[in-house]
């Protein structure tokens, strides 16, 4: 998928290709024996597999020739034990193996031996695929290089958070649906590169629009448990503004309503916004298009970012990271005592707003 971080080789090409492009042979039913599906980001291992599971064979097929196994439940020969299997009343049988990363021997030397030979020689009516959450295997070791020549694998790596405005993008296109620009960096800053989660939000956001419709930010604000006045975006405006009695109004509706308005991911959202306006200070070209280039993404609100600027000056946009880290690991329990997390934003807010006075030594 466009404008996503992510590596796959298959066994009879060295191109790059894309999720999207493993979806693609897979509806026209171009199996391959082995897949190795691993990386830091869930979302593409998942598209994948329960593709192959719901598609690779007929719903009377799979009763004889579907096994979904887990990692933590079975070691390297019993996985292959299953993909050895010849189909019964099907051209194909399909062996699952998800958690992969979960197999005791997967990286162990008879282990690596056993999987690496079947790499070599797999059964053409079987398809096999592993779903390696989270981490991924050392491609300089033997396993790694046998399955890169011999399997589909594909390497999955977290989005970085402006990446993901695109990602949106590109997901709403492709549901037939345009987002405006305010709605999709909404949804981006508010949910975050979680892409399962952002895509499951969009889904639902999607149930009552029409095909070419527009999605707004009043729908993301309505739907996505952001209110439209007490939100972490208005909480920004407010201080941007130096509005202390709006700022408290918010946090009183984050502390009446935590469940939608947890502190963690205020706190790096806030981080991001204050690195931001350090990044533009620290810039030579100050003007207004050296501002929006930039700001990428955000560029429309380079005048709500030139506001923050004169509201906060370079030495004290790195007091208040410095605040942040301190919020965050109070909010973690390492620091802070019993305090709860709107004490915690109170204090925070309270430190923004009113600059402490620095003693000179000497």
């Amino acid at each position: 998928m466009r404008n996503c971080r992510f590596i796959l080789t298959s066994p009879t090409t060295t191109m790059a290709h894309t999720p999207e492009s493993i979806l693609e042979q897979l509806k026209n039913r171009a199996f391959a024996p082995v897949y190795f599906l691993q990386g830091e980001e869930p979302y593409y291992i998942d598209l994948i597999s329960d593709y192959i599971e719901a598609h690779a064979l007929q719903e009377h097929e799979k009763g004889f020739n579907q096994v979904v196994l887990y990692g933590k439940d079975v070691d390297v020969p019993t996985v292959l034990l299953q993909a050895k299997r010849f189909p019964m009343m099907s051209d194909r049988s399909v062996v699952i193996v998800k958690e992969a990363q979960s197999m005791a021997d997967l990286e162990k030397e008879e282990g690596m031996k056993q999987l690496e030979a079947y790499l070599k020689n797999p059964l053409p009516s079987t398809i096999l695929v592993f779903c390696h959450k989270y981490k991924s295997l050392d491609g300089r070791k033997a396993l790694g290089k046998a399955i890169g020549k011999h399997a589909v694998l594909l390497t999955t790596k977290k989005l970085y958070d402006n990446q993901v405005p695109a990602w949106v993008n590109h997901y709403l296109k492709s549901k037939g649906i345009k987002g405006t620009q305010q709605a999709v960096l909404m949804l981006s800053e508010y949910i975050g590169a979680d892409l399962l989660r952002l895509a499951n939000e969009i889904d639902k956001l999607l149930l009552n629009l029409k095909p070419g419709a527009t999605l707004d930010e009043q729908a993301v604000q309505e739907n996505v448990g952001i209110s439209k006045e007490y939100n972490i975006f208005e909480l920004q405006s407010a201080l941007i503004a130096r509005d202390a009695l709006k700022a408290n109004r918010i946090i009183h509706y984050f502390e009446a309503n935590p469940k939608n308005n947890p502190l963690i991911p205020n706190l790096s959202l806030l981080f991001s916004f204050f690195t931001r306006i350090l990044t533009l200070h620290l810039q030579p070209d100050k003007s207004e298009a050296g501002l929006k280039k930039s700001l990428g993404n955000q560029a429309w609100k380079v005048k709500d970012y030139v506001q923050a600027m004169r509201v906060f000056p370079p030495q004290r946009c790195i007091d208040i990271i410095h605040y942040l880290r301190v919020a965050d690991l109070q909010v973690k329990g390492i620091t802070g005592g019993n305090m709860g997390e709107a004490d915690i934003l109170r204090e925070l807010v309270f430190k923004m707003l009113h600059p402490i006075p620095r003693v000179l030594a000497g």
